[in-house]
């Protein structure tokens, strides 16, 4: 997800909790644990400031900081934050702390950008594609909620942020639930079969590849739709010129479940169909002939 969305997990997390008698820093230390733990996976964007960082941009970003190794020592290091800074030693920041790091890399699977959940033993990336990474139903629930709260001052907050909270789990099942059955109906038609959610609620790219073609369509849980592209791959090409003068694209072609291979007069390049926007991919690495 974006960072926007896993910044109102986390207050929306913060919100939930129970904060009645808490003195000020238990609460300064609450929000802080909330929203770290929903952003510190992300810190891996660190790395994209070396070279080696920019070339293994793909497979590093959402990986080894994404891993479930790396849950309890994220938890760890923000509850010993909040000792530090704020004196407070209450063992539910810990808890609360594993939740959000563990929330922040299992929500993250569900678009297409996927997660190494299982890094460093593996470099598969984990994803669903039945979420987007932009989910604009998260944000308008957040909105509802947080007006809500404004206007209703009399409305116990923890009970209505909780109802943002189920209402964002509901979305989520059952966005997921229709991407699964729409995947699983395609699987008939093709060798290989990837979702990508789209921004309107409900509706999904499918991309299945048969043999060397590759075709893209729209799809809901009631309609199957026609193929609006079709890609043709060129299967047959040596690869070994390409890994060698762009190394970005060695990981592109590791990193992705499948491409589309590029080989024509001015160029060879492999591209991800997944990310496949008005006649071409933006996650796609070329060279010149």
């Amino acid at each position: 997800m974006d960072t926007l969305t896993h910044g109102l997990f986390g207050y929306t997390m913060y919100q939930c909790a129970k904060k009645e008698g808490a003195s000020p820093d238990s609460k300064r230390a609450l929000l802080f644990m909330s929203l770290v733990s929903n952003q510190i996976p992300d810190i891996d964007v660190i790395a994209r400031l070396t070279e080696t960082g920019r070339i293994m941009d793909q497979m590093w970003h959402r990986g080894l900081t994404h891993s479930i190794l790396f849950i309890p020592i994220w938890a760890t290091l923000i509850y010993a934050c909040c000792r530090l800074f704020f004196n407070v030693k209450e063992k539910r920041l810990l808890y609360l702390a594993l939740f959000g790091v563990a929330l922040h890399d299992f929500i993250d699977c569900f678009n297409a950008w996927g997660t190494g959940l299982f890094e460093p033993f593996s470099s598969a990336r984990i994803t669903l594609g039945t979420i987007p990474i932009v989910d604009l139903v998260f944000w308008v629930l957040f909105l509802v909620g947080f007006i809500l709260a404004f206007v209703k001052k009399n409305w116990p907050k923890e009970r209505i942020y909780r109802l943002v909270a189920l209402g964002m789990l509901l979305h989520l099942s059952l966005q997921t639930a229709q991407g699964l059955y729409v995947e699983h109906r395609a699987e008939a038609r093709y060798d290989r079969v990837e979702l990508a959610a789209s921004f309107v609620p409900w509706h999904f790219q499918v991309i299945g590849k048969k043999g060397s073609q590759v075709e893209l369509s729209e799809a809901t849980a009631w309609s199957s739709g026609k193929p609006t592209v079709t890609l043709a791959s060129r299967e047959e090409t040596d690869l070994r010129p390409l890994f060698a003068q762009n190394p970005k694209a060695k990981v592109l072609y590791e990193w992705s479940p499948f491409v589309v291979i590029v080989n024509d007069e001015g160029r060879l390049g492999i591209f991800d169909p997944r990310f496949y926007r008005n006649g071409e991919s933006f996650v796609s690495e070329y060279i010149e002939k």
